[in-house]
């Protein structure tokens, strides 16, 4: 007769690895995936960046709509007017003299 020997030992080895790998794997997922704790850290630098990056390009816009403004029918300032012929068109006033 041949005696077969069990190892419940093994068996309760293999689960722990099996279940420490997973383990692992989940961590490491959590932690550097693609929806990990250090994506979303570069998220939200990236999304303070665009804000400030926002606020300046609103900061221009209304600066370029005031000069338009300023430029239009309805309301003309002559200093602007003269600022941009001169600078433009290179005009010069009949006081002024340049040196070259």
């Amino acid at each position: 007769m041949t005696v077969q020997r069990i190892y419940p030992g093994w068996g309760m080895l293999v689960a722990f690895g099996f279940a420490l790998g997973i383990g692992m794997y989940f961590t490491f997922a959590a932690v550097q995936g693609d929806y990990g704790i250090f994506r979303r850290a570069e998220i939200i630098s990236d999304a303070v960046k665009l804000k400030q990056e926002l606020n300046a390009l609103e900061r221009e816009v209304a600066r370029m709509e005031n000069a338009t403004r300023r430029m239009s029918d309805e309301f003309l300032d002559l200093d602007l007017l003269d600022q941009q012929a001169r600078d433009v068109l290179g005009y010069i006033g009949n006081s002024e003299i340049v040196v070259r």
